[in-house]
């Protein structure tokens, strides 16, 4: 036990815990909690889905990050300086969303959310380019799983917390609150510690290009990409289709959120925690196989529930023991896409994997109820469960270099 607390005791890990949650605390603001104020004061449905298309910029970020890979703020440095001004960019975002009234400028707050949603993607890419740069090999387990558990509690924050505090508050007065609560990620970044110095791409050309030669002129390359693209996909798909399958199973909407948000987010949050903390002590490629291999077969509660039927004892079991597991393979699988990025151009090569860690699980998994339907659920799960043997097998062939081999490039 002391050794895994020793991984948390650098003072560029417990930053990272700020960072983390400054750049969580953003992310439904333009989404679940601005659709929920919007249902509250009667907006037409039709609007509020439209307003989904408001979540691009999180899926199209490394178009942009080449700029933020080239460029460097007079203050803070590389990192730090797009940090400060994309957390003060925010905190005035969202001040601009609690002042308009949707009822009657539904067009001016769809224009401001949108704004919150590009500022807070761009958060995003600068942080995760900042905790590459800054974290030692020994301590991107721990480092990476501290700054998932910020994010992690702000989305709750931000998002099951602002809705019960509306309860009590006005929308206007919630979004404020909110905005407010970024104003000390700024002083986190000031403080925190400045990355050692890498040489950023000299011209646009080659931070568009660059990140991409950088890359596959890497050994194996395509085994890696492969391994990034599959490692999530059965969970992913088995994630997005588990609240269905429970509402068929006649259990409460009242009844999932509890359990989900209750006993699953502590499980998350716990298995985050503990995984970065066993990546140091394991190893990142034996974490990698062992967490890849206990989130895919904790699925078997859902093929349990699928053989069983309704049973509350079996789905809190089967929700708490899959997300504390699927938490600690996330801890390991960012942790790995940090070591994969080169310093010169971080946010681009993190914004690029990171994307294409989901691309798999946003197309194919358009047929998961094709699957359904032909073979019903304990089928689905069985196969989201053997949809980790390609990603395990896949791990045998990624070099134990698959990093950069120069960060002076």
């Amino acid at each position: 036990m002391g050794a895994l607390l020793a991984a948390f005791r650098s003072r560029r890990v417990g930053m990272l815990t700020g960072l983390g949650f400054a750049s969580g605390l953003p992310l439904v603001m333009s989404g679940q909690t601005l659709s929920a104020w919007l249902a509250t004061v009667d907006v037409d449905i039709k609007a509020i889905g439209l307003l989904s298309l408001i979540s691009l910029p999180y899926s199209l970020k490394f178009l942009w990050a080449p700029l933020l890979d080239r460029y460097t703020l007079p203050i803070f440095g590389r990192r730090r300086g797009w940090m400060a001004l994309t957390q003060l960019g925010l905190c005035l975002a969202i001040w601009l969303e609690s002042s308009i009234d949707p009822r009657t400028s539904i067009g001016a707050m769809g224009m401001a959310a949108l704004l919150v949603a590009t500022l807070s993607a761009s958060q995003d890419i600068v942080s995760d380019a900042y905790r590459t740069d800054v974290l030692p090999p020994e301590e991107r387990g721990s480092g990476t799983s501290t700054f998932v558990f910020g994010y992690r509690v702000a989305m709750f924050v931000s998002g099951a917390g602002a809705l019960a505090l509306s309860d009590y508050l006005p929308w206007p007065t919630v979004f404020r609150i909110v905005a407010l609560l970024m104003l000390p990620a700024v002083l986190i970044t000031w403080l925190a510690p400045e990355p050692e110095s890498a040489r950023p791409p000299r011209t646009i050309s080659a931070a568009f290009t660059q990140p991409f030669a950088d890359f596959f002129s890497r050994r194996r390359a395509l085994a890696i990409l492969g391994f990034v693209m599959l490692y999530k996909f059965g969970d992913y798909i088995a994630s997005n289709m588990s609240v269905i399958f429970l509402i068929g199973l006649e259990f409460s909407r009242t009844e999932i959120a509890a359990l989900s948000k209750g006993i699953g987010f502590t499980a998350m949050l716990l298995g985050i925690a503990l995984g970065g903390g066993l990546v140091t002590k394991l190893g990142l490629r034996r974490s990698l196989f062992l967490f890849g291999a206990l989130s895919a077969a904790t699925n078997s509660g859902y093929l349990a529930l699928a053989l069983v039927g309704k049973n509350h004892l079996l789905l809190a079991g089967a929700i708490g023991v899959h997300n504390l597991c699927a938490g600690m393979a996330e801890a390991a699988f960012l942790a790995f896409l940090t070591s994969l990025c080169s310093k010169s151009f971080s946010a681009t090569q993190f914004a690029l994997l990171s994307s294409a860690s989901t691309l798999a699980g946003r197309t194919l998994g358009a047929s998961a109820g094709y699957v359904v339907a032909a073979g019903g659920w304990a089928t689905f799960f069985g196969a989201a469960m053997s949809m980790a043997v390609p990603a395990l097998l896949l791990l045998s062939l990624v070099p134990k270099d698959a990093g950069p081999e120069a960060e002076s490039r």
